[in-house]
């Protein structure tokens, strides 16, 4: 809670500072419309009992392969509001076995009997949370609260008709789907009006030498908005990419940015935070490591890009890459990386959208697997440990058959785990890891050498400690580095060193050991002034503490 509460705080601080400041901001100008009184019906459709006797106040089920109609409405009109809920994807109370996940889940609008839809994307990409995460946001034009409380304000008008659908494109249903969409009926909309258009787009992984395509729009519009959802597929840092606009048939852009923390309006680096205009709301684990999972967005609202003709919207893939994937075996801070990558443009246009990109098939939009898995239930039948009790948790987000739980009934407690390699490749070693309330801090040491988590190249110094801890369970990839291990048996041994102060506990959760696959390059570096890149690196906790430290003393 109190996590939440300094985010809330931020927020409402931001916006309290831009209205006090005589800012033109979207909330005062909402504010200043609510002394006239326009023409216009309000309305809604929603979930509920037609009847309005009975509590069936939602779509039971939307079944794999099956498309609901969530709005079919007579124009002109606004829609000014959206809120849906449904049942989360892990087995729980509603459904053992599951349900959809929010990427599995698409969302679709054609506005005035078009053909092909204006807004075509998964759910979950739609309202800011990538990669079939639920993730909280606090916006101006999208609000998720817990996760699982979907709220769109996006202005959304049409001429004759308003239809919005979702499709199930999972194997599983979607369990309990409510909804709520208030719309303005008008006498009349002017015939310049602008349609509200969004579409998804992916790169699993990006494509060397070419730049990575987040909007291609023909026609007359502004383009008000960016999620991005990146999986970095080699460690450290991915975010050194300029944002290039390309306006009314530009070949050389008019408007470039200086990075991708930049342009998500963060510097030096990237922070989980939920911000009016942009935010990154979720962020795996530290930017050095192999795997890192980012959510972001970027709302143009006060300062959209106008264009009469076209815009063509991309983005740079380089960053620093560590030296066994670059020509001179240092980490270097500006080469072209690969990492997967997806996209949400948010645009007004007049006139129909052009559509830049099909909507890839469910089997295309998953990440792809990179990993050689040993999951829970193989390394139980090895495992060693001091006492205390040891089981196979099933349930949760552990995959496979459960997680190797251990609670230990010392404090120096030890847990051992083998795994078999089959052949000998390079390959970043993966632990999938649960924290919780009740987790404590552990040493990791494989085949009897302590293993660290990958040095601070910023700093020059090492973490020699896991710490396990969380307010709430999580289920975590770690990355111990990347090692060529020869075939045959393995060990992993964790020492415990002792709790969090806030833990209640020293529990130990192994959901799978991965091995998880390495890009085989040899990257250049693309500039000749490696000192500019060094200017520029993102920040390390250490970096912070230190600067810190400085003020104080």
């Amino acid at each position: 809670m109190a996590g939440r509460m300094k985010v809330n705080v931020i927020v409402l601080l931001a916006v309290s500072l831009a209205l006090s400041a005589g800012a033109p901001t979207t909330c005062a100008q909402d504010l200043d419309g609510l002394m006239k009184v326009r023409p216009g019906r309000m309305r809604a459709v929603t979930s509920t009992d037609p009847s309005f006797t009975g509590n069936s106040d939602r779509i039971k089920y939307v079944t794999p392969g099956e498309t609901k109609v969530l709005a079919d409405i007579k124009g002109p009109g606004v829609i000014r509001h959206i809120w849906l809920t449904f049942n989360e994807a892990r087995p729980n109370w509603l459904e053992a076995g599951g349900s959809a996940a929010p990427n599995e889940i698409v969302l679709r609008m054609y506005w005035d009997d078009a053909a092909e839809p204006a807004v075509e994307a998964p759910i979950g990409d739609f309202f800011g949370a990538g990669f079939g995460r639920r993730l909280e946001i606090q916006s101006v034009p999208v609000q998720v609260e817990g996760g699982d409380g979907y709220n769109c304000y996006w202005a959304m008008p049409f001429f004759k008709r308003g239809l919005i659908t979702v499709t199930n494109e999972g194997a599983k249903n979607v369990r309990s789907f409510y909804y709520h969409i208030d719309y303005t009926e008008e006498d009349s909309l002017p015939a310049e009006t602008a349609y509200f258009c969004a579409q998804y787009n992916q790169a699993f992984p990006e494509k060397l030498g070419q730049d990575y395509l987040i909007a291609d729009v023909q026609g007359q519009g502004h383009y008000v908005g960016t999620v991005m959802s990146v999986r970095s597929r080699s460690p450290f840092w991915f975010g050194e990419g300029d944002v290039r606009f390309c306006i009314d048939g530009e070949t050389r852009p008019s408007i470039q940015g200086t990075g991708t923390e930049d342009y998500f309006l963060m510097a030096w680096g990237l922070n989980q935070t939920s911000f009016p205009y942009y935010g990154c709301n979720y962020m795996s684990s530290d930017y050095e490591d192999l795997g890192t999972e980012y959510c972001l967005y970027r709302w143009h609202i006060a300062d959209p890009v106008r264009f009469r003709k076209s815009l063509r919207f991309e983005i740079e893939h380089t960053g620093w890459i560590t030296g066994d994937e670059t020509e001179s075996g240092k980490t270097e801070g500006h080469v072209e990386r690969e990492d997967d990558i997806a996209t949400v443009a948010f645009w007004y246009q007049v006139g129909r959208p052009r559509r830049f990109t099909k909507l890839p098939p469910l089997a295309e939009r998953i990440l792809p697997n990179l990993d050689i898995v040993i999951e829970g239930q193989a390394l139980l039948p090895t495992a060693k440990h001091s006492p205390g009790l040891l089981e196979l948790q099933k349930g949760y987000d552990w995959t496979g058959q459960g997680q190797v739980l251990f609670r230990p009934a010392s404090d120096d407690s030890v847990l051992e785990v083998e795994f078999n390699v089959e052949q000998e490749q390079y390959r970043g070693l993966m632990l999938r890891m649960t924290c919780g309330p009740e987790y404590g801090v552990y040493r990791i040491f494989l085949d009897g050498k302590n293993i660290r988590q990958p040095e601070d190249y910023m700093a020059g110094e090492k973490i020699e400690d896991y710490d396990f801890y969380a307010r709430s369970i999580e289920v975590k990839d770690h990355y111990l580095g990347s090692f060529k291990l020869t075939p045959g048996k393995h060990t992993l041994r964790f020492e415990c060193v002792g709790r969090n102060p806030f833990s209640k506990g020293r529990h130990l959760g192994v959901d799978s050991v991965r091995l998880r696959e390495r890009w085989d390059r040899k990257r250049k570096l693309l500039s000749s002034l490696p000192s500019a890149a060094e200017e520029r690196r993102p920040e390390s906790a250490i970096d912070t503490w230190s600067r810190t430290a400085d003020r104080r003393s």
